[in-house]
């Protein structure tokens, strides 16, 4: 503490309470409340509520027709030529190289642009009335082939996965922006008070982008993602102690908060409002998340449509937990299944993915359908990136058979939330190299997602910095054919 701040008792973030930011004062006179308001007479209720907590739940630009996302990310990156796009022409060239004029100046990490095409790896079919077309290991989706909104012409700036997504989830290629899961929470704030507003669970192996895909980066740590692991304690710190009665953490927790509300209101920083916060979350949690994971209320015939084993990890276990969050108020979920880097074998890769998540996918969206809830949940599928039409072998590395990154063009599907059933949008050419139709920037898919939240993604901005900062950042437009 410098001379200034022992003079006065003020600390640095005291000032950007001075310069009109003021989110610690209206943390914690929201966070000491019992109960967040759900509902308001009239907007400028809403408004007061909204200026004492931030959490409290707000109204967007507009009216939504998405209150919940649940974002089935498939880290890795899918290869859409085995899923999606059939591609014959590639079965005909296949040990040849693409025209040179396809691959122009792309330069690859594990491949040389002049390397062999590789054919689709699987048999393609058509499903429901929509006459949607999918590999053989996607035929569960087949069920739910006609709620289903694929875009095939996906584009990404980045073709590294740690760097891809972060831009995915943040709309920045480096750690340090607000996930779209924490600029929905501060743009809409919560209905439960139970469960965090923002939960995050992950399936398969490590996720290279790590933390930073759910964090609230700038925006303040209540805000952030909260990590839901498969262990004995779902919810980390949150378990009381051997021997130590309720009694005993009640009165700890009350000594907690009032020595943090003391120096809250010396500082007013918006990071002690948020351990408030955690403290009085976790309390909440010993009750609520038991009753959460708890699947002894489901039925066999809804375990069976999900494949889910109710004491084994699984992403179903993963997607029915989903459901159960949404149905409890959680605002935004994202499920991470990692595995999908294909560079070797990609046949093997895509079939033992799919047999862990092709079945839950479709269940949770049916599940969703009919429960009538999928009209107000937006369910997304995809990785951060496609596969290369051209093969990768390696026998120093021991590869053959795979695929590398592909960043110009690769397909993701949505369900429900107001998105367009049914349809298939976009195209790519004969090699599923490059969109030949509807190009669909993730700029654009992020701010398509907002708008079905109810935000125009230009004016849900948060002032860091001295400049305002957004998801899409000057990126972006929505992609209005989507949306039904």
């Amino acid at each position: 503490m410098n001379e200034l701040d022992s003079k006065y008792g003020l600390a640095r973030r005291y000032f950007f309470h001075e310069c009109g930011v003021g989110l610690g004062k209206i943390a914690l006179a929201g966070l000491l409340t019992n109960q967040i308001a759900t509902s308001a007479s009239s907007h400028s209720e809403l408004e007061k509520r909204t200026s004492e907590n931030p959490l409290a739940p707000k109204q967007p630009h507009f009216e939504p027709t998405t209150k919940a996302v649940i974002h089935l990310f498939m880290a890795g990156a899918p290869s859409q030529l085995e899923l999606f796009t059939p591609k014959p022409t590639l079965s005909k060239l296949e040990g040849k190289p693409l025209p040179r004029s396809v691959v122009g100046s792309q330069r690859y990490a594990f491949i040389q642009p002049d390397a062999a095409v590789m054919g689709p790896r699987f048999k393609f079919d058509k499903y429901g009335e929509s006459g949607l077309t999918l590999g053989s290991p996607l035929r569960p989706l087949g069920k739910i082939a006609d709620d289903l909104c694929v875009v095939h012409t996906v584009k990404t700036d980045q073709f590294n996965h740690a760097p891809a997504q972060t831009f995915l989830n943040t709309g920045f290629s480096q750690p340090g922006r607000p996930s779209i899961g924490s600029w929905a929470l501060y743009g809409l704030g919560s209905e439960t008070q139970d469960l965090p507003a923002f939960m995050v669970m992950s399936t398969g192996a490590g996720i290279s982008g790590g933390t930073s895909l759910w964090s609230s980066g700038f925006l303040p740590t209540v805000y952030s993602g909260v990590r839901l692991r498969n262990g004995e304690n779902p919810i980390l710190n949150v378990a009381t102690p051997a021997k130590f009665s309720p009694e005993l953490q009640r009165d700890s927790f009350d000594l907690i908060n009032r020595l943090n509300a003391k120096r809250q209101h010396a500082v007013k920083d918006p990071e002690i409002a948020t351990r408030i916060a955690s403290f009085e979350m976790a309390a909440r949690l010993q009750t609520s998340a038991p009753e959460l994971m708890d699947l002894s209320q489901e039925t066999g015939e809804t375990l069976k449509l999900y494949g889910c084993e109710p004491s084994k990890p699984s992403f179903a276990r993963a997607c029915l937990l989903a459901r159960r969050m949404v149905e409890r108020g959680v605002r935004f979920i994202n499920i991470y299944h990692s595995g999908w880097d294909a560079h070797s074998d990609v046949e093997g890769n895509t079939k033992r993915n799919c047999a862990a998540t092709a079945q839950a996918s479709a269940a949770l969206v049916a599940d969703l359908k009919r429960r009538g809830l999928l009209d107000q949940t937006l369910v997304i599928w995809g990785g951060e990136f496609g596969r290369t039409p051209m093969v990768e072998t390696n026998l120093a590395l021991g590869r053959k058979a795979g695929r590398d990154h592909h960043p110009q063009a690769f397909s993701m599907w949505m369900a429900g939330g107001g998105t367009k059933p049914g349809m298939t949008y976009g195209t790519t050419d004969e090699f599923g190299f490059h969109a030949t139709s509807n190009p669909v920037h993730v700029y654009d898919l992020q701010a398509t997602i907002l708008h079905l939240m109810g935000f125009d993604h230009e004016r849900l901005t948060y002032h860091y910095s001295g400049r305002d900062f957004r998801l899409t950042d000057v990126h972006g437009k929505v992609v209005r054919d989507l949306i039904a």
